[in-house]
């Protein structure tokens, strides 16, 4: 059943897609990264709803059916949400959160439903400003909806952390199913877009590349580190547990969906031109889509002295913006700095090396050709040199 509403959510992602690989632009990407705040944020509520409240019984499903088919509807509003249709996107919302809170309220744990009862009365409010805001259009429009992810994601998310119960195992899987069926649409979307060219070399290699761009997105998220994340969550407080949770499933994913569907309309425009150079937009969107993807694994949740991925360690440190580290090996102190992103406490000090330019890729160069089971070991020494 979760599943399934994870696939009606997801054809949201291929909406958001498609608008962003029509008009590239600074002003549609505000208006994708709109909608996405607003759409996700109450995706995030049905998962801690399930989370919370069991859908085994009919009733339930039936009710949680009412929840899907108002998602179902707001991404058919999708496309022309900033064109006329904000108010049919306004009032397909204000099912989805009227649903969420009726569900929610039959919760058994009393945490669960105290913070429902907090959390509802903001849903409400957020209703009410997406419709009015759908219904005026325009300017207004963009002013509103960007008040309501302002409070939202800023204000309301942490008022309420501390208020629901977390189970780590169901809540970590949720969020990896949606992730890899959203990196599944941009494969379908690669297939469907080179589906109708002759078949040669060139088509093949397209066809390569951009599976392995789908591949290496797979990887970065589902590289070990969620296995830790679930520990993490498990071996936390209740109270610590949702706030770990709102900020490691629900800002950073929130980034992660938002570089998933900028990477999947490049590559829907190169796989129906795959001879013809992207426009600049896209090609900023492919470019940048990557970063929020690589730093999620950042951002989740640790237990002290959960070792890391050497590998993404790798891969995340040879990126741009990360930054510039040596490291000075020592035994069971904290960090201070990431190293290429890793989050402390590790078993090593890093310190901030102020080295600039061409210096700092040497230096990350230098890094990076160690081996990565060197900064896994307690007793290890890495000396990483100014140039």
């Amino acid at each position: 059943m979760e599943l399934f509403f994870d696939l009606v959510f997801v054809f949201t992602i291929t909406q958001l897609t498609s608008v962003l690989r029509a008009e590239p632009t600074l002003m549609v990407g505000l208006q994708v990264l709109l909608m996405l705040a607003i759409i996700f944020w109450m995706y995030g509520g049905y998962v801690w709803l399930t989370n919370a409240v069991s859908a085994e019984h009919a009733s339930r499903r039936l009710v949680l059916l009412a929840g899907m088919a108002g998602f179902f509807i707001v991404a058919l509003t999708v496309p022309d949400a900033f064109d006329g249709g904000g108010l049919a996107f306004g009032l397909a919302y204000a099912v989805v959160i009227a649903v969420h809170i009726g569900l929610f309220s039959r919760a058994s744990r009393v945490r669960s439903l105290l913070g429902v009862l907090r959390v509802g009365r903001f849903n409400v409010l957020i209703a009410v400003a997406v419709v009015v805001g759908g219904a005026f259009g325009g300017p207004v429009q963009l002013v509103v909806w960007s008040l309501v992810v302002l409070l939202a994601w800023l204000v309301v998310a942490r008022l309420t952390p501390g208020s629901f119960d977390i189970g780590a195992a169901h809540f970590v899987e949720r969020h990896g199913l949606v992730v890899i069926v959203a990196i599944g649409e941009s494969v379908v979307a690669l297939g469907l877009g080179l589906g109708d060219l002759p078949l040669g070399p060139g088509l093949i290699a397209v066809a390569l590349l951009g599976l392995a761009l789908s591949a290496c997105l797979w990887w970065t998220y589902f590289g070990g580190d969620d296995e830790r994340a679930e520990r993490s969550l498990l071996a936390a407080s209740p109270e610590r547990r949702s706030i770990m949770a709102i900020q490691s499933y629900g800002y950073a994913h929130l980034a992660l969906l938002l570089g998933i569907v900028s990477i999947a309309a490049a590559v829907e425009e190169a796989a129906h031109h795959p001879t013809d150079a992207l426009g600049i937009g896209l090609a900023v969107a492919l470019g940048g889509g990557g970063a929020p993807v690589s730093q999620r694994a950042g951002r989740l949740p640790r237990v002290p002295g959960d070792r890391y991925s050497g590998a993404k360690i790798a891969r995340r440190g040879a990126l741009p913006g990360n930054r510039p580290v040596g490291i000075v090996g020592g035994r069971g102190r904290p960090a201070r700095r990431s190293v290429g992103g890793l989050p402390g406490p590790v078993r090593g000090r890093v310190a901030q090396s102020p080295v600039p330019g061409p210096a700092l890729v040497a230096r990350r160069s230098q890094l990076l050709g160690y081996r990565w089971r060197s900064l896994t070991r307690a007793s290890s020494v890495v000396n990483c040199q100014s140039t």
